[in-house]
């Protein structure tokens, strides 16, 4: 079921210390243009987009010569905001994603809700305190700015795991496929807002 408009955004931000491009379609294919300039967070963002099918073309130039932080933390504000302004008042929505997904030994279980009440749970431990250059606590970082910009309630949680590369990729694939089920139109709810208050906001 397709929407009656385009859920498409773009968004810019420019700063002292990164300057983010993101252009977003929630009714894609997967498709994923990224330049971040950390090999590790685009490999993840290609992730990202591949399993939600949201098509996404992330642009950053961020102060990497100072360390990896302020990039991170922005991408993920950019691309809370792009889903943000992408769902409008997300008539038609299921509203609620969730996915226990494995990765070889690596289990991670991502459960989420649109409701317009940002809030994140955040139970990853890491074993390594860097995976492709990039640190561990990053990611924390960047699922953080994503919920809270999107307005979304996410709880991620690693059931167990030990390799670092699994245990990250898990938590991307696992919100993927739980954000690709929330947003997905409902074909029993065409047009209506999925909230007894008839509004999905704060």
């Amino acid at each position: 079921m397709q929407p009656a408009f385009p859920r498409k955004a773009e968004i810019s931000r420019d700063t002292a210390e990164t300057r983010i491009r993101a252009r977003i379609d929630l009714d894609g294919t997967g498709k994923a243009e990224i330049a971040t300039g950390i090999g590790f967070l685009d490999h993840m963002l290609h992730a990202l987009a591949r399993h939600s099918l949201i098509d996404m073309a992330i642009e950053a130039d961020g102060d990497l010569h100072i360390d990896f932080h302020h990039t991170t933390e922005d991408v993920g504000i950019v691309l809370g905001q792009a889903v943000r302004a992408a769902l409008g008042d997300k008539r038609g929505i299921r509203r609620y994603g969730q996915c226990l997904l494995p990765m070889d030994e690596a289990l991670a279980e991502c459960a989420l809700d649109i409701s317009g009440r940002p809030f994140l749970h955040w139970q990853v431990p890491f074993n390594a305190p860097k995976v492709g250059g990039m640190d561990t606590e990053l990611f924390e970082e960047f699922f953080h700015a994503f919920a809270m910009q999107s307005g979304i309630t996410l709880h991620m949680m690693l059931r167990h795991g030990r390799n670092t590369h699994h245990v990250a990729e898990a938590c991307f694939k696992a919100l993927a496929r739980a954000l690709r089920m929330a947003v997905e139109q409902d074909p029993r709810t065409p047009g209506a807002v999925p909230s007894t208050k008839g509004v999905l906001e704060a």
